[in-house]
């Protein structure tokens, strides 16, 4: 007895030992897991319209400048999260970036209104504080984002429109031009085609579109961008010269919160773009933050949900760009294309026009 008895210690501390060794094994493991799922320390996601954009009636240059300009807005918010600036530095100077580039129906490249004038619209939410501002029907603000941007965080109102509008971003010190600086010969060419039809037109519906002579087809103008950053708050900004011959101050989704732009820290942040009365009487920007917080979905099958189903059954087309609170991104439409891009904090970048590249 007194032989054995050291043998079972001896067996006791051997298979103590393998437990042990197996505890880490399966510690190691789960280490291994949680670092593969690491969330993303920032991400942003842009878009400059979308519509009935196909290959076949881009040029070749035309095409290479798109992507150029997408890369060019995208890499200047990137700099901006991977310097640990805010959310909303990023998506107000990413949208500065479209703004000020006539490819675009936003800012510079503004599309005319019914009476040969140029009414922009914009809007920018914080998802941490669930503040938010916007602009609509200004003719003499350079960037509207910035305009709408003032209005949230020196204003007691969400937004302003017109010439009260124009009035605060004087006081505010913003940059205002004369209207001739909205004027480019494609948009006035693009008014004067919609008037000879004697219709509004959509600039980006295809069976109320314009002949466009840079992409000889049809798209939606307005431009976005959705940010998370380093500190964990996330952000939506859009802005858009709205719809091609629009009459009696016509005013579309871009500055409406819920509808053009959404962002909060608890779900998401949202830039909606195409045919706004449709996205204004969906809620599309809220409606997607709504099902992942109320029905616990993805911001993937939320997105897909409301632009593949809710809107499409409605009648409406377009898409939206968006990025949750763990830096997944997504750009979901239901239209031919949509000019998009993202970047993650690895610097990888993708850009897409045509719906089947991403």
């Amino acid at each position: 007895m007194k032989k054995i008895f050291p043998i079972i210690i001896c067996l006791f501390i051997c298979f103590s030992c393998k437990n042990v060794e197996n505890s880490n094994e399966t510690l190691k493991t789960e280490t291994a897991t949680e670092t593969t799922t690491e969330k993303p320390e920032f991400a942003i996601v842009i878009h400059g319209g979308a519509g009935t954009i196909l290959k076949k009636n881009m040029t070749p240059e035309l095409e290479v400048a798109y992507q150029a300009k997408l890369e060019e807005a995208i890499r200047v918010g990137y700099e901006v999260l991977k310097n640990g600036g805010s959310s909303l530095d990023a998506v107000e100077k990413t949208i500065n970036v479209m703004e000020d580039s006539p490819l675009f129906n936003a800012g510079k490249g503004a599309v005319f209104t019914n009476a040969e004038t140029n009414e922009l619209d914009a809007s920018i939410m914080d998802g941490k504080t669930l503040n938010a501002g916007a602009s609509a029907g200004t003719t003499t603000v350079r960037n509207p984002i910035n305009l709408a941007r003032a209005i949230m965080e020196k204003s007691e109102h969400v937004m302003l429109s017109g010439q009260g509008a124009e009035t605060f971003a004087e006081e505010q010190g913003l940059i205002t031009v004369e209207t001739e600086y909205f004027y480019t010969e494609n948009r006035f060419n693009s008014l004067k085609r919609a008037k000879d039809r004697e219709k509004v037109e959509l600039d980006h519906d295809d069976k109320r579109a314009f002949y466009d002579p840079y992409i000889k087809d049809s798209k939606y103008g307005t431009v976005g961008c959705a940010a998370l950053d380093k500190n964990g708050n996330l952000a939506a900004g859009t802005s858009t010269g709205g719809m091609t011959n629009k009459r009696y101050g016509r005013i579309g989704d871009a500055p409406i919160i819920g509808s053009g732009t959404y962002a909060n820290n608890a779900t998401c942040a949202v830039s909606s773009t195409g045919w706004g009365e449709y996205f204004i009487r969906s809620q599309v920007a809220h409606d997607i933050s709504a099902m992942m917080e109320y029905k616990g979905v993805s911001l993937q099958e939320a997105s897909r949900v409301v632009i593949q189903e809710k809107l499409t059954n409605l009648g409406g087309t377009g898409g939206v760009i968006a990025v949750d609170k763990d830096g997944n991104m997504v750009m979901e439409f239901n239209t031919a294309g949509m000019y998009r891009a993202t970047m993650n904090d690895k610097g990888e970048l993708t850009i897409g026009i045509y719906k089947k590249n991403l």
